[in-house]
């Protein structure tokens, strides 16, 4: 920080003034808000997460509370009321602070509740991001690709504005957070960011009609006594139309709860296995001990093929809706353990 105008020193020019505290805009600002936080979260024994540093918990008496924190937006929650309010007490000591009450609204995602549990879910982000585009008015379409869409990287291709498109996928790409419905198609539009042509901007333009056609469209996290951990993972052979790389992805539920998505476009080739013995052991011995189980799940009920594929309207009428809702999905684990306990009942009258 330079001398203010005015100061007057027989070494003018030659000194600088020493920052007491951080201020805002200077590139340290943020690093430093967050270590005072942290701290302050700490000295209430509070402890940090290792897999993401701004989520927070405590632990006591059987009970849990934990606090996760983006800039200075918070939320609070647990199921240790007492605990919950010293925390807003003693934050509220340490910084300027104001409650909002019950979580509604948080980064562009609405959250309404229910008897039935909790729904996430970015209308307003959608609705703001039609008006942007100027598509609130446009025809909306059935699925967020066509099937046999042929994108791909071309000579001769006709580009397109590039820090349009690349605005629009970063935004689309954050309204996946809510929507895994459109998952697989921003997975392939993002391939183009660094050479977008009019072609891959039809895509993104093909995303936004559909989403004119499910704004309301989210995540539903319901009540449930169990917690029961469901994977489904899919993959294509070489989709990749340019390079001719395969497509893999997978979705995660707990106690019937969608909690992860994930695609891959065909992991680096490793020369050295050891690690992947390593794990390949471990899933073989919770296989033997019947942990886990990996029984085929046909396409009609595969929730996974969403994110390697296009899939038609009538393939999309059932696997979004239950990907959306949620709501079909005890039906299928119910037909999946029935199907595994008739495995297991041929797979011991064989043994004997």
């Amino acid at each position: 920080m330079d001398i203010p105008p005015g100061f007057v020193s027989s070494t003018q020019g030659k000194e600088v003034c020493k920052l007491q505290k951080a201020l805002y805009r200077l590139k340290q600002s943020p690093r430093a808000w967050f270590g005072r936080f942290s701290l302050a979260m700490r000295k209430h024994g509070f402890k940090q997460s290792n897999s993401d540093h701004t989520l927070f918990l405590k632990h006591q008496r059987g009970k849990v509370t934990t606090l996760i924190i983006y800039v200075d937006d918070m939320i609070i929650t647990g199921n240790d009321e007492e605990e919950i309010s010293k925390l807003q007490e003693h934050l509220a000591t340490e910084f300027e602070m104001k409650n909002l009450g019950g979580l509604n609204y948080f980064l562009g995602i609405e959250v309404a509740r229910s008897k039935r549990g909790i729904f996430l879910s970015q209308r307003k982000y959608v609705l703001d991001l039609l008006s942007e585009t100027g598509m609130l008015d446009c025809r909306p379409t059935d699925t967020p690709v066509v099937q046999n869409h042929g994108l791909g990287e071309f000579p001769n291709q006709t580009p397109t504005n590039k820090e349009r498109y690349q605005r629009l996928v970063g935004k689309l790409i954050y309204l996946s957070h809510t929507r895994p419905d459109i998952a697989y198609a921003m997975s392939l539009v993002s391939q183009f960011m660094h050479c977008p042509s009019e072609a891959h901007m039809s895509a993104v333009v093909h995303i936004l009609r559909y989403l004119k056609s499910s704004p309301r469209r989210g995540l539903m996290f319901t009540k449930n006594q169990h917690l029961h951990i469901d994977g489904y993972t899919d993959a294509n052979w070489a989709g990749n139309i340019t390079d001719r790389k395969s497509t893999s992805g997978y979705f995660t539920f707990v106690g019937g709860n969608l909690v992860a998505i994930a695609i891959a476009h065909n992991p680096v080739q490793h020369d050295r296995t050891k690690h992947v013995e390593v794990d390949r052991h471990f899933i073989k011995q919770k296989l033997e001990d019947k942990v886990i189980q990996f029984p085929f799940v046909k396409s009609e009920d595969q929730l996974a093929d969403i994110l390697t594929k296009a899939v038609d309207y009538y393939s999309k009428t059932f696997l979004y809706s239950v990907v959306d809702s949620l709501l079909k999905l005890p039906d299928i684990c119910r037909k999946l353990e029935a199907e595994h306990l008739k495995m297991k009942a041929n797979f011991a009258a064989l043994r004997e």
